[in-house]
Formats: structure tokens, C-alpha cells, sequence
């Protein structure tokens, strides 16, 4: 095999970004910069929108209703492992029932409304998200309402340990340890997006959103082909809600599984690129990173320098957080409007589009 090959693979995106990741912690513990902690959180979203752009930006379905299927994984994994239910299944089992559920509740909430597009489908998912939510709190028999579940399990896993090789137990404080597991799961998430996007399921999406009725005229069935997109993408949504939890080891209240996190996820996919696997991780980096890693750095360094205090209202993040997105989301649709790295098909029909009308 000559060289050229090889250095095209390492030169691709999402290998770039796992060599990346994998030196992140040597360069985080060379120089103190503390950031494998918040990057947990950016490859647990990187999941849950890419679960989206498999509705989103492969099949063209406008979904507002993902931070419900994360909330349902979430609570699905901590019923099925928590001590105080009968089921105690371990992490790894708990994991794999939660992403059957998620898939169950896909095909659930696309039975009835896949007949449904645009804004239409949007308002339903919409709905459903909010039902979810008032659902999960009032249903405290089950649920414990807005106490939590807890404590859940941690995964066991094959590590090298002080006493040598064996069986390692991760805890909360251990951060390197759950940022190895996540990044094990991104790069499983990232592989089966990409073999769906090859496969004849995946150009069968594309087809649906290109033009649903060439699609149906060239004998796709947009239903079957909906649903299947509806159950994988909330099966990677419940994933990420069972990651979550089993990092903090309670499912939180309720309330946690807000409209934000749907809007956040599909800020995500549009900033990064509908229909791009690579965008979504691209747009992970760059809006988590400016919620959980640019802004509190960017908070001590003015409490530092005197600029600001703790209490007011410029020295908390989170008071200036959306303000940033919104900027963000301004700025790239005027400049960018397909995203950091659009889908190659988006780029090809641009090129028509512009080919096709008449300069102004």
C-alpha cells in the first residue's frame, strides 16, 4: 500500500478529531488546562445530535422532541440498574435494554404522525418532548418525581490498576476513565451513522429528502423508511441520556430534559452541517466547547483581572451563554448557511442551484 492512501485516511475529519482526542489528555495533564471533565459532556451531546441528523439532516424531518428520548433512555437505564428495582441489570446490559427502548419509543411516536411534515411534524415532536417530561415528574411512583434515581451503576471494565491488570470500577471522581468509555462510545456511534449513510437504508433517507415523491416514484416507501430513521435516532438519543446519568449516577429531575436540550441539539447539527457526520462533531466541539470550556475560562480570567465580580451578572457564564449562541447562530447563517462542513450532496446541489439561476 503506497503512502498517498494512508496520509488521505489520517488527513480525514473525524480521524483527525479521534487522534485529537486521544492526545487531549496527555496535553491536559502536561499543562493543567481542565478540560477532560467538560468533554464528557460535548461527546454525550455529539451523540444525541447524531442521533438527530439521522432524522434531521439525512431524512429531512424536522424533530424538536430529542431531549424526550434522551430523558426516556435516561430513566430507562436507571430503572433497569438501580438496587431499588428488581431488575439490577449491569452497566453494560442496562445500556443496550436502554437502547431498545429508545428504539421502541421511536416507532411509537413515528407510527402516527410520520403522515405528518414540516412545521406539522415539528409541533407533535414538540409536543411530546413536554408530555415526556410532565409524565417522568408526575409518575413518581416509578419515577421518584424530582428526587432522581439513585445511586446507579458504574461500568466495569478490563484496566491496567495499581495491583496490575484487572477489573477497574469507575467512580465519579475519575474522570479519565469515563472519558476513555465515552470516546469508545462516540467512535461506535460514528461508525454505524457512517455505514447507515452507505448502505441502501441510508441513500434511501436521502432519497426521502431530496424529493419524497421522485423517492416514492422510484419505489421507496417513505413511511417504512421514516420509521426506521425515527427508532435509530432515538436509540442513539437514549444512549446519550444512559451515558449521562450513569456518569453522575442519578437520573436528576425531570426538568433537566428540557426544550433547551432539543434546541441545543439542533443547534449542533445546523452549525455543523445537516446531513454531516463530521459537521456534527465539528458543531459538538464549537457549541459545547463555548458553553462548558470558552466561557467559564473567559469568566476566571475577568474575576481574576479585577473586571468583574463572582456576583454580578457578566461573572457567571450561563447569564451570557445563549447570548453567544445566538450570536453564533446569526453569524453562520449569514456566512456559512450549510454549516462548518456541509454534506457533500448539500455542496453538489448548491453548485446546481447557483449553476441553474441567473446571476443578479
Amino acid at each position: 500500500m503506497s503512502a498517498a492512501p494512508m496520509w488521505k485516511k489520517l488527513l480525514r475529519v473525524d480521524v483527525a478529531l479521534l487522534i485529537l482526542a486521544c492526545l487531549l489528555p496527555v496535553v491536559d495533564q502536561r499543562w493543567h488546562l481542565d478540560m477532560v471533565d467538560p468533554m464528557r459532556g460535548v461527546m454525550v451531546f455529539a451523540i444525541l445530535a447524531l442521533g438527530l441528523n439521522i432524522v434531521t439532516g439525512f431524512t429531512g424531518l424536522l424533530h424538536l422532541g430529542m431531549a424526550a428520548f434522551m430523558a426516556i433512555g435516561a430513566y430507562a437505564f436507571a430503572i433497569s440498574s438501580c438496587d431499588i428495582y428488581p431488575f439490577q441489570l449491569n452497566f453494560w446490559w442496562a445500556i443496550l435494554f436502554t437502547a431498545i427502548v429508545g428504539a421502541f419509543a421511536g416507532v411509537l411516536l413515528g407510527a402516527p404522525t410520520l403522515g405528518l411534515r414540516g412545521d406539522y411534524l415539528a409541533i407533535v415532536t414538540l409536543g411530546f418532548g413536554e408530555i415526556t417530561q410532565d409524565v417522568l415528574k408526575n409518575l413518581d411512583v416509578i419515577t421518584k418525581g424530582t428526587q432522581g434515581i439513585n445511586p446507579l451503576p458504574s461500568p466495569h471494565v478490563p484496566w491496567w490498576t495499581a495491583t496490575g491488570f484487572g477489573m477497574l470500577e469507575f467512580t465519579s471522581e475519575q474522570e479519565l476513565p469515563w472519558y476513555w468509555l465515552f470516546l469508545g462510545f462516540v467512535v461506535v456511534a460514528v461508525v454505524v451513522c457512517r455505514n447507515l449513510e452507505r448502505s441502501r437504508t441510508g441513500r434511501s433517507w436521502l432519497a426521502v429528502r431530496e424529493d419524497e415523491l421522485a423517492a416514492r416514484c422510484m419505489g421507496i416507501a417513505p413511511v417504512p423508511v421514516k420509521m426506521i430513521a425515527f427508532a435509530t435516532g432515538a436509540a442513539l438519543a437514549a444512549v446519550s441520556g444512559g451515558l449521562w446519568v450513569s456518569m453522575y449516577s442519578s437520573t436528576g429531575e425531570p426538568g433537566n430534559y428540557d426544550f433547551q436540550v432539543s434546541i441545543l441539539a439542533l443547534c449542533i447539527v445546523i452549525v455543523g452541517g445537516m446531513g454531516s457526520i463530521n459537521g456534527v462533531l465539528i458543531g459538538s466541539i464549537a457549541m459545547l466547547g463555548i458553553a462548558n470550556i470558552a466561557l467559564p475560562k473567559i469568566a476566571s480570567v475577568m474575576q481574576s483581572a479585577g473586571w468583574v465580580n463572582s456576583g454580578s451578572v457578566f461573572g457567571s457564564p450561563n447569564n451570557w451563554k445563549y447570548l453567544v449562541f445566538g450570536l453564533v447562530l446569526v453569524v453562520m447563517m449569514r456566512v456559512r448557511p450549510d454549516g462548518l462542513l456541509p454534506a457533500k450532496l448539500s455542496i453538489v446541489n448548491a453548485k446546481k442551484k447557483n449553476a441553474v439561476e441567473p446571476a443578479p
